[in-house]
């Protein structure tokens, strides 16, 4: 009962800090460490702990997955090479770099301990920059190459991560078999991933189920990991894996309503693994930070500051020749110009480390050397770069100009033109009954409107100075439309008490029109 108590407890708090954050303008990881860490010296609490075998296979797979299942497959395929230059590139350049400075710092740190720090701080967080990136209209590349990284990057850092534990057991540590092993575990990881993702379709297909096929997208995620690694593969590439090849597949296998459905709780699920990782490791710091008493306080702050200080740095010295190098080719220059300055400098400085870095700290072997020192280190730089780069990322993006104004006449010509392409479709195929004779008269009906539809959505795509001022007063006369059908059907409860299966079911048909509304043309 009190581990009940004490996850709800957490759980309650994590909402609250998140609403404080908002307010604040702060990522909101940083408020959760920071709560954390304060809740942590308050007398009286139970001991909280997270077993290091669950930290990775609990709350990894559904936040990779949630990742990958986003992912524009079509995008990621054509920004691959700088993808993979800093998924895979910068990864391992930042975690022998990380090793040899902790190295440096701390002579007497094996080797494979100090490449296990490295590999920890390694991989940057997308989720980390979301909430800024977001907010804010940027060209779409640099959008898609941090989400693509965030990909594929824990994959790479986890594979040295593992090789350094095994490593450790051993007594020896050889870089270029990591490279290899990386190669054939990631291989194998895709494959996994594939075969799971293609189950799972194949069930989803066949299930016509809402709550049924939500849950078995919970478990693919869970089972293509736990396959994976019992194999001794690559779980996080094949949890990427199903995440791509069932959201590239979502809207030909999914229903409407689970994909309405399935969304909403996905992002709670989201919310609520990612802040539990961040309050639990600010809640196991004091006990830490008790276990290092034999390094005096200002021996620690210099540790921290030096292992954050050259993880900032480290992406700008790998991300600005890994852009221009490549360019040397004649022909890579022709088919992509080098990027302008300030987008590599956004990249660069988008380095926020996350809950994959804080799950994978938790997770090492309670017998691991340097353990506790290593998720302090992990803790100060991740908050570091959380806190630096986390608050003043927004800044700097509209300090170098990147952010896209929105279109004159409020929606880009891609997306009116594709509506316009979709609302022709429908009309055609209205027209096309037309004359049959069991649906003509309600063919005939729908041809008004969808003809009026159609032809707005033309001016949209051809532009004009009266559009915006159109689709506005459109979208205002539908939404009061609705708000008075649902006015209504309130009253008709009040009144004559209307059964509540019913009213949920009318006011759902609404929400999701409004829903249409409020992100469509109207």
């Amino acid at each position: 009962m009190p581990l009940v108590e004490a996850v709800l407890a957490m759980m309650a708090a994590c909402v609250a800090l998140a609403v404080m954050a908002r307010f604040a303008g702060l990522p909101y990881a940083v408020v959760l460490i920071l709560a954390g860490s304060a809740i942590a010296f308050i007398p009286g609490l139970p001991d909280i702990s997270l077993s290091p075998e669950l930290a990775l296979a609990f709350f990894l797979p559904p936040l990779l997955q949630g990742s990958a299942f986003r992912t524009d497959w079509n995008a990621f395929r054509r920004n691959l090479r700088p993808i993979l230059l800093l998924a895979v590139g910068c990864v391992f350049f930042t975690a022998f770099l990380i090793g040899w400075v902790a190295r440096l710092l701390i002579p007497e740190m094996p080797w494979a301990a100090a490449i296990a720090l490295g590999a920890i701080l390694a991989p940057p967080d997308a989720v980390a920059a979301a909430a800024v990136l977001q907010r804010l209209n940027l060209p779409r590349r640099i959008v898609t190459v941090l989400e693509g990284e965030s990909l594929v990057n824990d994959a790479s850092a986890l594979v040295i991560y593992r090789f350094a534990i095994a490593a450790m057991a051993a007594g020896s540590f050889v870089p270029h078999e990591a490279v290899g092993s990386f190669l054939l575990l990631g291989l194998g990881g895709i494959a996994m991933g594939w075969a799971v993702a293609r189950g799972t379709l194949w069930a989803i297909a066949r299930l016509r189920d809402t709550l049924l096929e939500t849950a078995l997208s919970f478990l693919a995620c869970y089972a293509s990991f736990l396959a994976a690694e019992a194999l001794h593969l690559s779980g996080v590439m094949a949890v990427v894996t199903t995440g791509i090849m069932m959201g590239q597949a979502q809207h030909r296998v999914f229903s409407a309503r689970t994909r309405l459905e399935a969304r909403a709780v996905w992002e709670f699920v989201e919310f609520v693994l990612t802040s539990l990782v961040f309050i639990l490791i600010g809640l196991q710091l004091n006990d830490i930070v008790n276990r290092l008493g034999d390094r005096g306080a200002l021996e620690l702050a210099g540790l921290a500051l030096v292992i954050s200080f050259a993880l900032i740095v480290s992406r700008f010295i790998w991300v600005l020749p890994a852009a221009a190098l490549p360019r040397l080719i004649p022909s890579i220059q022709r088919k992509d110009p080098l990027p302008p300055m300030s987008h590599l400098v956004v990249i660069s400085w988008a380095g926020m480390r996350g809950v994959v870095s804080l799950a994978a700290a938790i997770a090492l072997p309670l017998n691991f050397p340097e353990r506790d020192l290593i998720i302090f280190l992990a803790f100060c730089a991740i908050l570091a770069t959380l806190v630096l780069q986390g608050t003043t990322l927004e800044w700097l993006i509209k300090r170098l100009g990147l952010v896209q104004q929105p279109h004159p006449h409020g929606i880009d010509p891609e997306e009116a033109h594709a509506r316009h392409v979709a609302a022709e479709a429908m009309l055609g195929a209205i027209r096309h009954r037309a004359g049959d004779v069991l649906y003509g008269p309600i063919a005939q009906d729908l041809l008004a409107e969808h003809v009026d539809r159609a032809g707005h959505l033309k001016r949209v795509t051809q532009g004009g100075a009266a559009v915006a001022a159109e689709r506005a007063a459109r979208r205002a006369v539908r939404l009061e439309g609705l708000e008075a059908a649902r006015t209504a059907i309130l009253t008709l409860r009040a009144e004559q008490g209307l059964a509540e299966d019913l009213l949920t079911k009318l006011s759902q048909e609404l929400d999701f029109e409004e829903n249409r509304l409020r992100n469509a043309l109207g």
